[in-house]
């Protein structure tokens, strides 16, 4: 069970099959918009009410842009979730009834261990993101200042409580559904992360219980369209831009510098309209300023493109993380929020992104010059191209596997 936007759902596609072929029953509890990403997967799926989409286009999930800290987007956040937790409830109360174990993604944990609990069934928790406190580095969602160790476990506890807090009232009212809560007060259930620790090391003053298993690659099936293809084919490979699950406040503005931006370095685009809504730009007469060398496309499978492409510019979020460093090439992360900053200061680290440009101070200059760095030294591409085959020798569904036979047996 998971919530949230497309990447918090589709590594989960992949560990299902994974999961499947092992001979396990899956079903997906998710959003009802992204059922389309189990077909053929052999994972069966339960949809949950709340469009994300929507959402994050209402009125208050356009005010999360309106916070400056990460502490600040989580409180808006967290007043946009509570809503959406006690739509979902009822649906995640009758698929859990139909478990045996439960998968709980991390944003769902609360209410999922709650429900485990209640059901007195096993529950194995798998994150996308290091969610539980450690000295080591600042909770993802708050920034990459770090605070020392003490502040950086103080900043991660005060995150964990914040997500209790969304969902109390959801587990409080669990006895509404004929279920009754149990004492989670000395309950730690196993988790495991999805990512590898080639990208994030697990913490040493982690506890014992949570892992670090490897990425879960989403589950895909599409083809490249023809006009992806012809592209491709008509040049020197493109950047690809795309800011997936992310909105912006002003889309026209940002589409307007991220295509002046390609063409000041002299490369290629595909753009991804996502959900911010971006396009080719347009002239200050409101004249389309798309041309040959920029294509604008939807959906299109980020295993078969992005290893075809210079540089991928993107928001930062885990899943995209994931793909960018699967397919061995440089990328120029622009956080636009939560955990964004986060993993954009991870690929700066590990030398396959020359730095990121926050969507705040991105402009034609900033995006072009980081743009240069990533296509024309060589040391991104070959440190992309590294982490790549390390990461290729990984199996992140053999650790869950494994979990799950030590839960069952």
């Amino acid at each position: 069970m998971t919530a949230g936007s497309r990447g918090d759902v589709a590594p989960y596609t992949g560990l299902g099959a994974g999961l499947v072929r092992a001979g396990h029953e899956v079903t997906l509890a998710a959003h009802g918009l992204f059922e389309p990403l189990v077909a053929g997967s052999g994972v069966r799926f339960h949809p949950l009410p709340v469009d994300p989409r929507a959402e994050l286009h209402s009125a208050r999930g356009r005010g999360l842009h309106r916070a400056r800290t990460g502490a600040g987007k989580l409180v808006r956040l967290a007043a946009m979730a509570r809503g959406a937790v006690d739509e979902m409830t009822v649906a995640l109360v009758e698929v859990a009834r139909q478990g045996e174990v439960l998968l709980v993604g991390g944003a769902l944990g609360p209410l999922g261990y709650a429900l485990a609990d209640a059901l007195s069934v096993p529950a194995l928790g798998l994150h996308l993101q290091p969610l539980h406190p450690t000295g080591e580095f600042p909770a993802p969602v708050l920034g990459t200042r770090s605070l020392g160790p003490v502040g950086n476990r103080l900043g991660g506890r005060a995150v964990m409580a914040s997500v209790e807090l969304m969902f109390y009232g959801a587990v409080r009212a669990l006895p509404r559904h004929g279920l009754a809560t149990a004492d989670r007060s000395r309950r730690r259930w196993p988790v495991m992360h999805g990512y590898s620790e080639l990208v994030v090391p697990r913490p040493r003053d982690w506890p014992a219980g949570l892992e670090v298993s490897g990425y879960w690659w989403p589950h895909e099936t599409g083809r490249l369209s023809p006009e992806v293809e012809d592209f491709l084919a008509a040049g020197p490979p493109p950047v690809f831009v795309g800011l997936g699950s992310a909105t912006v406040p002003d889309p026209g503005k940002v589409s307007r510098e991220i295509v002046t931006a390609l063409r000041a370095a002299k490369v290629r685009g595909i753009v991804q309209r996502g959900w911010a809504g971006l396009d080719a730009g347009s002239t200050g007469s409101g004249e389309d300023a798309g041309g040959d060398d920029v294509l604008v496309v939807d959906e299109a499978p980020h295993s078969l493109l992005f290893p075809r492409t210079a540089a991928v510019v993107h928001h930062a979020g885990a899943g995209t993380t994931g793909a960018v460093l699967r397919a061995g090439v440089p990328s120029v992360p622009v956080p636009v929020q939560f955990d964004a900053a986060f993993w954009a200061s991870r690929l700066t680290a590990l030398g396959t992104a020359p730095g990121a440009v926050p969507l705040r101070r991105l402009t034609a200059g900033t995006l072009a010059g980081a743009l240069r760095r990533a296509t024309g030294d060589d040391s991104p591409r070959e440190r992309a191209r590294t982490l790549a085959d390390r990461l290729a020798q990984e199996d992140g569904v053999a650790p869950v596997l494994a979990a799950l036979a030590r839960l069952t047996r």
